[in-house]
């Protein structure tokens, strides 16, 4: 298994893979790391043609917290007929009739899904989350660690909750858009917006 990135969030996806029994082997990045605390390969940027063959040989997995980022590199290989793996921590609690995309998600320790929600392509569920029944995390949106989605929340595409905090059920939260940590959100958040606080409220910048 070959990552992509290889900063504090894939520390915490190279935990994770191995965690599931995968091998992970060596890492894509700009440049080589002289911090290497998995003792990862170094074998170039994702672009480049060894990289590539490593990754259609062993598979791979987009470990990039940056949603834009990892949607961008999602999609530079799926014009390749390749697509990443699930990284799912065995803590996780999930339920059998809660749907999870088969491409790029990430489940960390101790996250709860409930019954009916639905993940989707590339987004994270980061350590802690609780996501309840049927909520909808849409694709490449990333769920901070230990935030709440009370029932039938929505979130957009790429959109970030922060960590901790708490959408109130029935919410429903535009593409892009950016809850601050800490957040109790208890109205519904348009695209692109950046709220913030206790109730929140929009940050204008």
């Amino acid at each position: 298994m070959v990552i992509i990135g290889y900063s504090g969030h894939a520390y915490v996806a190279c935990g994770i893979l191995q965690a599931a029994g995968q091998s992970v082997t060596g890492y894509c990045d700009l440049e080589e790391k002289e911090f290497n605390p998995f003792g990862l390969s170094y074998i170039g940027m994702e672009t480049s043609p060894g990289a590539i063959e490593k990754i259609k040989k062993e598979g791979f997995f987009i470990a990039i917290g940056e949603n834009f980022i990892r949607k961008r590199i999602f999609h530079q290989f799926a014009t390749l007929q390749q697509y990443p793996v699930n990284a799912v921590h065995p803590s996780a609690i999930i339920d059998k009739t809660a749907v999870i995309a088969d491409q790029g998600v990430m489940i960390c320790a101790g996250v709860c899904i409930n019954p009916l929600a639905r993940i989707g392509t590339g987004a994270i569920c980061n350590t802690g989350c609780i996501i309840e029944h049927e909520c909808i995390v849409g694709e490449f949106a990333h769920i901070g660690p230990g935030a709440v989605l009370c029932g039938n929340v929505q979130v957009g595409e790429g959109s970030f909750i922060g960590a901790a905090s708490v959408i109130r059920q029935g919410i429903i939260i535009g593409s892009n858009a950016m809850i601050g940590a800490g957040a109790v959100v208890v109205k519904n958040v348009r695209d692109n917006e950046t709220v913030v606080g206790n109730p929140s409220k929009i940050l204008v910048k």
